[in-house]
């Protein structure tokens, strides 16, 4: 069994950017999608699968080469709880598994090995969460034996209302790093996060 996988969600409609989907933007000539799912298989020993719906086919060619597995969440539209259950019942057993949004480009391997590194040495049987005071952020990391209580309820699967109702569960990582908070879901985020990067170089 592998130490660490990723499930990716790619599946949304991208409604807030207007005509394009986000993922697809380039983000320094590489499609966001590609930029977050590489930064997952630089440091997973398990598998890294995707979660499609919106633009299936666009999504899977912008990860040409890559070595992912996809699984089609033919309920999309319904909303992300509907992606993350699907990607957490197709998901290959791992020890810890990232639950990451695809349009979070600030990630960088060093923020994934930070945050295992906190799960691991802090509380390896609960969910890991980045959090700045009350702000939480993504991704998390959720261990084996947490994934079922995750499916349980079907008509509310996933994790945002569980980590809620049991916060005996949640291991809360604290950090500033703008990385974890910062996603991409506007044509303003994208402007902004474009000046962000001007002025860093």
């Amino acid at each position: 069994m592998a130490d660490c996988g990723a499930i990716i969600l790619a599946a949304g409609l991208s409604r807030r950017m207007g005509a394009r989907n986000k993922l697809l933007i380039e983000i320094e000539g590489i499609p966001m999608i590609r930029r977050v799912v590489r930064v997952a298989t630089g440091i997973c020993d398990g598998s890294v699968m995707v979660v499609t719906g919106h633009q299936r086919e666009d999504i899977e060619a912008a990860l040409a080469g890559l070595p992912v597995t996809f699984v089609h969440n033919p309920a999309f539209e319904c909303g992300q709880k509907s992606s993350v259950a699907c990607g957490l019942e197709a998901a290959a057993e791992a020890e810890a598994t990232l639950m990451m949004l695809g349009d979070q480009p600030l990630l960088s391997p060093k923020h994934l090995i930070w945050l295992l590194s906190q799960h691991r040495a802090q509380a390896p049987r609960r969910i890991t969460v980045p959090v700045n005071s009350a702000v939480r952020g993504n991704p998390l990391v959720i261990p084996r034996a947490l994934k079922p209580l995750l499916l349980a309820n079907p008509r509310d699967p996933g994790c945002r209302s569980f980590t809620r109702a049991h916060p005996e569960h949640v291991h809360c990582a604290e950090t500033a790093d703008p990385a974890f908070f910062r996603d991409i879901d506007t044509a303003e985020d994208l402007a902004g996060f474009q000046r962000q990067q001007e002025l860093s170089e």
